[in-house]
């Protein structure tokens, strides 16, 4: 990370966290998330160029709250406090925090006090943020300039030019405030003096150099799902490994109509890497028997995923006969809400266990290659386009690890699957002949696999499933709205369904945004 700057988010908790570090990367500056456990010394010691202090849900004088270390103000790293960071670098620099009893959620009108504000410079005197808070600094520590109040909060922003500090009470992170990525960038540029250097071909570089100094002259085996995320994992340590990365794919019986044999074709035309087909069809679908719980479905289709690999690298071991090398390294298409959304980020619960993070098991006999771990999906595809896939492989939609296991709300089995397939197929090519493939982040069609509905079909009475589908918008999948499709390509897709998939004889539009809702449903 030498050659650009670095900026560290401090996450106190705050369901933003991820998204500042996001939009920060969108004004081409570097960033990562650490702890808020992480001491002055240790930021100091990783040579930032700035310092973000998250939101989070406490108070700053709640007992156990995270605090600010009054030392990270004096290491002249330039520091920008949002909501209880704000507060938070408030306290720690002899500011006043208080609860006055004027809370603000939501829009906002914000008054901007001083016209030489770096934060504010160029923009209106008065323009709408967002607000999340009960607390309010009511005084700014020694030195600060206020330079924005609300009518909730008599100090909204204030800033210390000469030592290069800076905060906010609102979140210019989100999209709802109407300014917010300007202000971020003047403290980026204006006052940090960041540099716009960083982009997906960094990535790259980065990535490449960094799987080449942790693998070595090993060999790697790398789980492909055909979808972007592990398409591109792998493309970037074939880059880095050559011939030494063997590419495995897991025919699970939980995929949709036509993928096993898109990935065979399309993916080894473009990318000359080796592909290994192993169907373990049988012994996932023995396995799931039964198996109704979500949870316990990913625990288990995790841990096969892991056998089925193992089982690969010593069948490659085998091949190369006994002067063959071991195939040490597992490659993952790991991404940061995988990890997030699993208890991996920082003062986050875990919401869910995804296959490659939650689901591992204990004695992995690999050591994992995450050359995406850090990035969101859309420098996932920045990442593929750059490297040469093809677009109908990086602007694939998500669709999850354990397969339509988990779009099954019921236990899985062959017929199950069949039904949900089908129904399946039929909205993908719906959806692709309307031309609102690009407009949708996610379609989850979900089978209702424990719950029949009366119906009537030719004239008679009929007792069958209902299908769910779930469409959603998202930038990144951390929070989601359901997609305005219009209602007659909703009507197709419904007629079609009813049609031609016999078992199905009810159709249902899921409209819930998330949160409170997740995209998948189990």
């Amino acid at each position: 990370m030498s050659e650009h700057d670095v900026v560290l988010v401090v996450d106190f908790g705050a369901q933003y966290a991820q998204l500042i570090a996001r939009r920060v990367r969108e004004a081409r500056v570097y960033s990562e998330i650490v702890p808020h456990t992480i001491t002055a010394a240790e930021i100091l010691a990783r040579k930032p160029s700035a310092v973000i202090l998250s939101g989070g849900p406490s108070s700053v004088y709640a007992e156990g709250a995270p605090q600010v270390e009054a030392a990270l103000f004096d290491t002249g790293i330039p520091t920008f406090g949002i909501c209880y960071g704000f507060q938070a670098m408030a306290a720690a620099l002899g500011g006043t925090v208080e609860r006055t009893g004027l809370s603000e959620f939501g829009g906002t009108s914000l008054r901007v006090l001083d016209t030489s504000s770096c934060l504010f410079s160029g923009l209106p005197a008065e323009q709408t943020v967002w607000m999340s808070h009960g607390d309010s600094v009511t005084a700014a520590p020694a030195g600060f300039m206020v330079s924005a109040e609300s009518d909730g909060a008599k100090v909204a922003a204030f800033e210390d030019g000469e030592r290069r500090l800076a905060g906010v009470q609102f979140h210019p992170e989100v999209m709802h405030s109407q300014h917010g990525q300007t202000v971020l960038e003047h403290f980026l540029f204006d006052l940090a003096g960041c540099q716009p250097s960083w982009t997906t071909a960094n990535v790259i570089d980065e990535q490449v150099a960094a799987i080449r100094a942790q693998v070595g002259d090993a060999r790697v085996i790398c789980g492909l799902s055909g979808g972007v995320d592990s398409a591109v994992a792998a493309a970037l340590v074939h880059r880095a490994v050559g011939d030494n990365l063997t590419c495995v794919f897991v025919d699970h019986g939980l995929l949709r109509a036509g993928e096993r044999e898109q990935v065979e074709r399309d993916y080894v035309a473009a990318t000359g890497i080796r592909l290994v087909v192993v169907d373990a069809v049988d012994r996932f679908l023995g396995e799931l028997a039964g198996v109704s719980d979500p949870e316990t479905k990913r625990k288990t289709i995790g841990r096969l995923f892991i056998r089925v690999f193992e089982d690969a690298a010593r069948d490659l071991v085998d091949e190369a006969g006994e002067t063959g090398q071991s195939v040490d390294f597992l490659v993952q298409g790991t991404l940061y809400p995988d990890v997030v959304e699993s208890g991996g980020g920082t003062g986050t619960a875990s919401i869910k266990s995804h296959h490659n993070v939650g689901g591992l098991p204990d004695d992995l006999q690999f050591s994992l290659v995450e050359p995406l771990r850090t990035l969101f999906k859309d420098e996932v595809r920045s990442v593929g386009e750059q490297l040469g896939l093809p677009a109908e492989m990086v602007w694939r939609h998500p669709f999850p690890g354990p397969g339509l296991a988990i779009r099954i709300v019921g236990a899985v089995d062959a017929e199950r699957l069949e039904i949900l397939r089908a129904a399946d197929a039929i909205v993908r090519a719906e959806t692709l002949a309307a031309g609102l493939d690009r407009d949708i982040w996610q379609f989850p069609v979900v089978l209702l696999a424990e719950v029949r509905s009366v119906g009537v079909q030719g004239d008679g009475r009929t007792y069958g499933h209902p299908i769910v589908l779930r469409p959603v918008s998202s930038e990144d999948a951390m929070t989601a709205d359901w997609s305005r499709l219009p209602y007659d390509v909703i009507a197709r897709i419904s007629t079609r369904i009813t049609n031609e998939v016999r078992e199905v004889n009810r159709v249902v539009l899921d409209v819930t945004s998330k949160p409170p809702g997740t995209i998948e449903w189990e």
